[in-house]
């Protein structure tokens, strides 16, 4: 494979590309690609046109640049979390009908929690979370099931690591964190008042595979009032439901 004066392969530099794109930023110009990518505009130019022609991005008529149609084929075609999408939805259909705020799925992909589905509705409580966006674990509730659940090396690699904060509630502190991810294994559930957003709470339950390991977190973006701990139950039972369907599906990811 054809590499740059610097060492890098073509395939490694069209990858930089395809992540200058992010969950909030769906059109970029080629220039915009340059600088997210490093790469010189006219290697940003070259390639870009190369992915446009494969038809992996797509160009309008202004020469701004978008993820193409094939490309989101190509990742439906492999996405490990289809089957997963397609045993939970009905599930997370109903308990954001009775929420009527936003209910998600998240799984864990690396250092962080990625969010492979979510509903919402117009007069929702702010969320600040997107499909495919993600946060980092020790953040959000979701991110909290999965880290509590995870290998006890992704465990210490995030407790020694840094820990941002998103508001003045999120856990910073790598001793609070160990004891609120003990909390969650012992309790099965993590509840985050004003972590993420200080109007928003989350909470989250564990989702498991039919091989009983945890393979994705089902969570609720609410009011950070006191009518949210009531909804805990409510993820409970729909958690319950999800873990029976999936052993029938024999769902092992």
């Amino acid at each position: 494979m054809a590499r740059s004066p610097s060492g890098e392969s073509v395939l490694t530099r069209a990858v930089r590309i395809l992540d200058a794109f992010g969950p909030d930023d769906h059109v970029l110009t080629v220039t915009d690609i340059s600088r997210r990518a490093d790469l010189p505009l006219p290697t940003a130019g070259r390639l870009v046109g190369e992915l446009v022609r494969h038809g992996l991005l797509h160009r309008d008529e202004q020469r701004r640049v978008r993820i193409g149609v094939r490309l989101w084929e190509l990742a439906q075609r492999a996405s490990p979390t289809l089957r997963l999408r397609d045993v939970v939805m009905p599930f997370l259909e109903d308990v954001h009908a009775v929420v009527g705020h936003s209910a998600q799925l998240g799984v864990l992909d690396g250092d962080e929690v990625l969010f492979v589905e979510r509903l919402s509705a117009p007069r929702a409580v702010v969320n600040l979370t997107r499909i495919a966006g993600r946060l980092p674990l020790h953040v959000s509730s979701a991110g909290q099931v999965l880290l509590a659940h995870s290998s006890p090396d992704l465990q210490e690699r995030v407790l020694s690591g840094p820990l941002p904060a998103m508001t003045a509630e999120t856990i910073t502190d790598a001793d609070a964190l160990r004891t609120v991810l003990a909390r969650v294994r012992t309790r099965g559930f993590a509840f985050c008042a004003g972590h993420v957003h200080p109007d928003a709470t989350g909470a989250a339950v564990p989702l498991r595979g039919a091989d009983g390991r945890v393979v994705a977190a089902l969570s609720l973006v609410i009011p950070n009032d006191e009518h949210a701990w009531s909804r805990v139950a409510l993820l409970q039972s729909t958690a319950r439901a999800v873990d029976r369907a999936m052993r029938r599906g024999t769902l092992v990811q």
